[in-house]
């Protein structure tokens, strides 16, 4: 799966399971991190390792799997590596704290629903 397939993927699996405020940000152009940042909110910390269980177990049926998962006992982020997709998952007062929307304001904000595309 393309990167791009890869981010709009998790971002609509985030919404069907209620995520708040998602965004997928392209970064390919001024980062080596990943091709994209695909960030969203739950409303809490139950929510937010609930929507990284569901996406873990749905992109996995798709043949995708994490490199690697951090802060899964944290109480209010979730990092979820996909190697060229970084998914963040965080509670709204994490999101606010880290701001990573702002941190990565250089980058494309990305359509990623129906009819989106990468550009």
């Amino acid at each position: 799966m393309e990167s791009f397939e890869t981010a709009k993927t998790a971002a609509k699996l985030l919404d069907e399971k209620k995520a708040e405020n998602i965004s997928v940000i392209k970064i390919d152009d001024i980062s080596s991190l990943a091709d994209y940042f695909v960030i969203a909110n739950g409303r809490g910390s139950t929510h937010v390792r609930s929507l990284a269980d569901e996406l873990e177990e749905k992109l996995k049926a798709l043949g995708v799997s994490p490199m690697r998962i951090e802060g899964y006992r944290s109480d209010n982020w979730v990092l979820m590596d996909y190697a060229n997709v970084v998914v963040h998952i965080f509670t709204q007062e994490a999101r606010d704290f880290y701001d990573l929307d702002r941190l990565w304001a250089d980058g494309v904000k990305t359509d990623w629903q129906e009819g989106g595309s990468d550009d």
